[in-house]
């Protein structure tokens, strides 16, 4: 069995060389190219192809793998958003998923992103570094005995939950389907009273059409004010640009953003002598009160090699014939 890995790059090969040795009978060429349209055809011959949460699977490229033989689309990624999982379906190829590669990867770097925005840990640093020591800008809130709200109470959202009861929080969710193993300290409630009640908000859901702007202008209004909004699932999630209409009504005391809307072309490149216009990103960024990293939550030493297993398992169970939680078509 061939893959054919786009999008790769160095932590990829680290992660999914040593696993091979686990899989006999699977090889990997790995590639630089994003996959999209235009990068489709270099699929002939190979019997799967494994893509990221940025790869363009829609209609086109699968219908491209079909004429190119390609029986299997492995995502390493827990997001399948930019799948058309209709047409694979329709044409008879198997899409296979990492929904739980290490749920505490990304549920740390939720709570980092609240801490670093709470406490303007960026801003402390660089202040340090020109050597003032000033404290103007920096003053934060305790978190002890606050109230997190928790959107999406899956195997994130709940390591999230654990994390926040850890630093002594009051926990409420809210989740279509509540988690039975957090009936001991989690209330579950509606959005809005999550909304009214939490000073800090997580998000943890997946995307789809009931959820896409979930967090608009309507729904910022319905928060405490002062209140630190973190988004670690993503970005459309969010209107950005009514985030950044709440943000100047000073509704937030900090934004931490891991995912965003505008991310697709940003994500995982180098653009630092490239001029952003008309970029909400950019706006965003001008915020004092607002952090944004490359979408990172997944980028732990264990994560990585959980994607990796279960990546090639995903292979391994498609090829026989097995179907489980980690299918999406």
């Amino acid at each position: 069995m061939k893959i054919l890995f786009y999008s790769a790059k160095t932590y990829d090969k680290k992660s999914f060389d040593p696993e091979l040795e686990n899989f006999p009978g699977i090889e990997i060429d790995y590639i630089d190219h994003e996959l999209e349209p235009i990068t489709a055809p270099l699929a002939k011959g190979y019997d799967a192809v494994c893509a990221f949460v940025s790869a363009d699977v829609g209609a086109a490229t699968l219908e491209i793998f079909k004429e190119c033989g390609v029986k299997y689309v492995l995502m390493r990624c827990a997001g399948f958003n930019n799948v058309d999982t209709e047409k694979a379906k329709e044409l008879g190829i198997t899409v296979k998923r990492v929904p739980g590669y290490s749920p505490e990867s990304v549920a740390e770097l939720a709570m980092g992103l609240a801490l670093a925005v709470n406490r303007r840990l960026y801003k402390a640093y660089n202040k340090v570094r020109e050597n003032d020591y000033t404290l103007k800008g920096l003053r934060g809130v305790n978190f002890y005995e606050k109230t997190a709200g928790i959107i999406g109470t899956g195997k994130i959202g709940a390591a999230m939950a654990r994390i926040c009861r850890g630093f002594g929080m009051r926990v409420i969710a809210y989740d279509v389907y509540q988690n039975p193993a957090l009936k001991d300290f989690v209330e579950y409630v509606t959005l809005d009273e999550l909304l009214a009640k939490s000073d800090l908000i997580s998000l943890h859901c997946p995307l789809m059409d009931s959820t896409y702007h979930m967090i608009n202008l309507e729904s910022i209004k319905k928060m405490k004010d002062g209140v630190i909004l973190v988004n670690t699932s993503r970005g459309g999630l969010i209107d950005t640009k009514e985030l950044i209409e709440g943000i100047r009504l000073n509704k937030f005391l900090g934004v931490g953003l891991d995912v965003y809307e505008e991310e697709t072309g940003n994500v995982y490149q180098d653009l630092s002598d490239e001029i952003m216009a008309h970029s909400v990103t950019a706006r965003l960024l001008a915020f004092p009160n607002v952090m944004i990293t490359s979408h990172q939550g997944f980028y732990t030493k264990e994560a990585l090699s959980a994607i990796a297993q279960t990546t090639l398992q995903n292979l391994k169970d498609a090829e026989a014939g097995i179907r489980n939680e980690n299918d999406v078509a």
